[in-house]
């Protein structure tokens, strides 16, 4: 069971959904900030969820509440840099709690975790898509309905390809 983005479609066995990708579309990613969803075979390493809207998350992969303190280093001159962090942080860092419901539930991609090369990009994950599937900065977006399934049926093995 994997996941195979291409397109602006998001395909997971039966269902095949639209999804939100960078703006400057899927290619190799060069830098950090470039708005390109990086080509490639990932893993989920976790699921983040916000506890207070999503109730009853079913996954067999580690589940992570989102706290308020919480954010992902995309600073590259950070010793932390994409990876998790306590907020404030003397970095840049994205808020993984927002007011929208974008994070609500995020799959977290291992791309450039390990190990982390510097400025090669951070925080690229599968998260809740705005209303009209507005271009992300490098992420993967779909409805929420369908994260909360796919989140329910992935598990260690389960890869994500971005062609």
């Amino acid at each position: 069971m994997h996941i195979i983005i291409q397109n602006r479609i998001l395909t997971f066995n039966d269902y095949k959904v639209k999804c939100a990708v960078g703006k400057r579309g899927i290619g190799i990613k060069k830098k950090e900030g470039d708005l390109i969803t990086p080509k490639g075979k990932y893993r989920i390493s976790c699921i983040f969820y916000r506890n207070d809207r999503i109730k009853g998350l079913k996954s067999r992969l580690k589940k992570i509440k989102i706290r308020k303190n919480m954010g992902w280093c995309d600073d590259p001159k950070a010793k932390k840099y994409n990876k998790l962090v306590k907020l404030p942080y003397k970095f840049k860092a994205e808020r993984l709690y927002k007011t929208n419901n974008t994070y609500d539930i995020i799959l977290v991609l291992n791309y450039n975790s390990n190990p982390v090369h510097k400025n090669k990009g951070s925080a690229i994950f599968i998260h809740v898509a705005k209303k009209k599937f507005v271009s992300t900065a490098g992420c993967v977006a779909i409805k929420k309905k369908y994260l909360k399934i796919i989140a329910s049926k992935i598990n260690k093995k389960t890869l994500v390809k971005i062609y």
